[in-house]
This record gives C-alpha cells, sequence and structure tokens, in this order.
C-alpha cells in the first residue's frame, strides 16, 4: 500500500510538470528545434532529367526540395537508357524536369511507364530556339541569358507546387530565385565583356559535337565540330577529313574535348590539322561533386575560361569577375 501511495504521489508530480513544460517552460527549446527541423526538410522530390537542369533545381528549391538526376555528372544524355530504378523514382516524384526541344528521347517511354502524372517542367519553354534542318538545337542551356528563362520556369513550377499548403516555403524560393537570377546576369556580363576583348579572327574552335551552337550566336566564337547535335553515332571518314580542312581554312585556334565524349577522335583531327588539343569543355553534364564545374554556374565559368585560353595567344586568360 505504501509503494502504491508513493507512486501514485510520483505520477502526480510528473504530470504536473509535464503541464508546466506544456506551458512553455523546460520544453519550449525542443518545440523551437522540431519546428525549426521541419521548416528545413524537403517537401517536394524533384527529378531532373540531367545534372544541369538538377543543379539549377536545387538552386532555387533549397531546401524545399529533393533533388535527384536521372543522368548524372560525365554521363551523356543523349545515349542513357533509363532502368527500372529509374521508373520507381519517376512515379514517386512531385514535379519532373525535362529540357524538352528532344533532348530526352527516352522521356516519354519513361514517364508513360511510371504512370506519371504530377506536375512536368519544360525547363526550355520559352527559349528562341535554334532552327537547323534537323530541328530545334536542344542545347539551349549554353546561353546564359535561356538559362535564365531555365530558372524562371522552374521557379514558376516549384512555387506553384508549393502555395497552397506551403507558403513560407514558396517565398523563400521567389528570393532564391531572384539572387540566382543575379549571377546569372553577372556571369553573363562578364562572359561577354572577356570574349569580345580577344581579337575576331582568334574565336574559332574545334569541339566534339555541336553542342555550343547557342554559345556561339550568344558570344561570337565560331564552333567547328564533327558531329552533329547528338552523340549517337560517329562520324564518316569523309566527315572527319572535311573537319580537317575547314580547321586549316578558317585556321582555327585549337581544338577542344568534351567531358562527354571519347577524346581520341578530336585527338586525331588534332594531329591532321596541326593543332593541340587546348582542354576541356562541359557541355551536356556537369562534373563529378566536389569538382571544377559540379553546377551550372561553375560549368560556364570554367568553359568560358578554358575557351578564353585557348583562343588567346600564348594562351593567357584571366579570371572571370562572377563567382558562383
Amino acid at each position: 500500500m505504501e509503494f502504491n501511495s508513493t507512486r501514485r504521489a510520483f505520477q502526480r508530480r510528473f504530470l504536473c510538470g509535464l503541464g508546466s513544460a506544456a506551458a512553455g517552460t523546460a520544453f519550449t527549446p525542443w518545440h523551437v528545434a522540431q519546428a525549426a527541423d521541419a521548416a528545413a526538410s524537403p517537401v517536394l522530390k524533384v527529378v531532373a532529367t540531367f545534372s544541369v537542369l538538377a543543379d539549377i533545381a536545387r538552386e532555387v528549391g533549397g531546401n524545399a526540395v529533393e533533388v535527384s538526376a536521372l543522368v548524372g555528372p560525365n554521363a551523356d544524355a543523349h545515349v542513357f537508357e533509363p532502368t527500372p530504378s529509374d521508373v520507381r523514382r519517376v512515379a514517386g516524384a512531385d514535379v519532373v524536369i525535362t529540357n524538352g526541344l528532344r533532348f530526352e528521347g527516352w522521356i516519354d517511354r519513361l514517364i508513360a511507364a511510371s504512370g506519371y502524372r504530377g506536375t512536368l517542367v519544360v525547363a526550355s519553354r520559352g527559349v528562341a530556339t535554334r532552327q537547323l534542318s534537323g530541328g530545334a538545337d536542344p542545347h539551349a542551356w549554353q546561353d546564359l541569358a535561356h538559362g535564365m528563362r531555365y530558372a524562371d520556369n522552374i521557379r514558376a513550377a516549384l512555387v506553384t507546387a508549393l502555395s497552397a499548403k506551403y507558403p513560407a516555403r514558396a517565398a523563400e524560393v521567389e528570393a532564391r530565385a531572384v539572387a540566382y537570377q543575379q549571377r546569372l546576369t553577372a556571369l553573363d556580363r562578364d562572359t561577354r565583356a572577356r570574349i569580345a576583348a580577344l581579337p575576331a579572327e582568334r574565336r574559332r574552335v574545334i569541339t566534339s559535337h555541336d553542342a555550343f551552337g547557342y554559345f556561339a550566336a550568344a558570344y561570337g566564337i565560331t564552333f567547328i565540330a564533327p558531329r552533329g547535335w547528338t552523340t549517337g553515332s560517329e562520324p564518316s571518314a569523309e566527315v572527319v577529313a572535311r573537319i580537317v580542312r575547314q580547321a586549316r581554312n578558317a585556321k582555327a585556334s585549337a581544338m577542344l574535348v568534351e567531358n562527354i565524349s571519347d577524346p581520341r577522335l578530336i585527338e586525331r583531327i588534332a594531329r591532321e590539322a596541326g593543332l593541340a588539343v587546348g582542354g576541356k569543355l562541359y557541355s551536356d553534364a556537369l562534373s563529378a561533386p566536389g569538382t571544377e564545374a559540379d553546377t551550372y554556374l561553375k560549368m560556364f565559368e570554367y568553359n568560358v575560361r578554358t575557351l578564353v585560353a585557348a583562343m588567346s595567344v600564348g594562351g593567357q586568360s584571366t579570371e572571370l569577375t562572377a563567382k558562383p
């Protein structure tokens, strides 16, 4: 009996203490921490088709989004083959982001196989496309002005997805998007200034495939490529011979390999044209996390620095002032 009486007294004291804590004393810091953790947790699962789009979504979405890329760093989206795990990832997504312009020839099949019915964002929507006989060039992110359009399309989709249930998170996305656009604008301005400082006759390079048409039009560089817009087929001997002649006649400044391509073709053309391989460019994919081009801004900055060095007499270059 004495034991039971003591136990009941303890229970009363414990419950009273719990009530005091709930009123805003001892337990308040724990509740604040719990609320802060909830606010920092992702509330949208976003799947992007390739690494450039995934990075833009992370920059704009911040802590509100959990982003994954179907085609990862240093991988070629042109020849990508989805797996069953990719089907499951798309099926479980809240938002799927694609480039559009037929860049991902496999995406319609993947979405159909997954049964996905959520928000589908075409990041290139509204871009003034570069048109040739093969249709629209899909590599629009190679012009930072188009990159700004990509970021705005992604912002709009994320804000719409968040607004009803998470208005504060939607406001955070809006603020992040403004800051990101400012960084893109600064890098675009510096890119134009640095390339314009080079003599026009030096602004000619050869790359692995025709991924830099938008860059060429925006920033005034001539790119020559043995492959077209995709990397799925090898150029014929006749095409390679034509590129060698173009390189000689156009007095190209350098050859540059791409991170997604086998360098042997460029090395062969360089030998036959009497040119040096002047470095590596990132075209359709970022580099691995923690390396020189692991974000869209860093990729662009790296490419500009590499191009300017390759086109400059003596290979001299200066640093960009925009620091992503």
